[in-house]
Parts: structure tokens; sequence; C-alpha cells
């Protein structure tokens, strides 16, 4: 839970590097979340059918875009990427793909052209 709320704390930094542990647990935290959110509106009645969207669930989906885009940047910057490539997930099926691998490759061991190595300013 700390490293979901680390990433809300930085809601729009897009500068500096994410661990992956930072990213994938963030993300883990959203698909959960988004997954409860979306039973509640379900049994609430608060899910449309023409939207296919609950309410609690896209309110808290808006909510957290900005520091979902913002992570994914810094996560991109650790393997030594520039953050324009999240603009690949708006390729349909290719762009997803590419940018799930970008995320699952190790960092850039060391200092990169966007800043320390976040695993070595942990230890």
């Amino acid at each position: 839970m700390d490293w979901y709320l680390a990433a809300l704390n930085k809601y729009a930094v897009f500068e500096g590097r994410a661990r992956r542990k930072e990213y994938w647990l963030f993300t883990l935290v959203n698909v959960v979340v988004i997954t409860g959110l979306s039973f509640v509106d379900v049994f609430a009645g608060l899910y449309g059918l023409e939207g296919e969207v609950g309410l609690l669930s896209g309110l808290y989906s808006l909510a957290v875009l900005m520091p979902s885009i913002a992570v994914g940047v810094r996560r991109l910057h650790d393997t030594d990427r520039p953050g324009w490539w999240m603009l690949m997930c708006f390729i349909p099926v290719l762009g997803f793909i590419v940018l799930i691998v970008f995320f699952l490759l190790e960092g850039t061991p060391g200092p990169n052209q966007f800043g320390e190595d976040p695993k070595q300013l942990a230890e």
C-alpha cells in the first residue's frame, strides 16, 4: 500500500524514475479497487448499461488517470525511454503490447538521463 500512496503523492510528477515495483503495485491496487467498485456499482444499480461504466468505478478511474500516466512516464524513464512512448497506447493491440514489454523490462542500472537509479536510492 505504501507504493500506491507514494505514486499518488507524486500525482503529476513526470520527472524522475519509477521502479517496476512502484509501477506494478500501483497498477495492481488500481485493478483491485476498480473491480471492487464495479461490483458495488452493479449491486447498487449505479451501472449504466449504455455507457458500460459504473458511477463509482468511473469516478475513481478519472481520479487516478493523471497519477497512472505519471507513474507510467516515470517507469519509461527508468528504462531510459522518453515519456512520449506512452502515446503508443493509441496504437491498437501492438502499442499496448510494446508498453507492457517496456514496463516489464528492468530499469537502467545507475543514473541515466532522467535521474538517479531508484533502486540505489531505496537502499
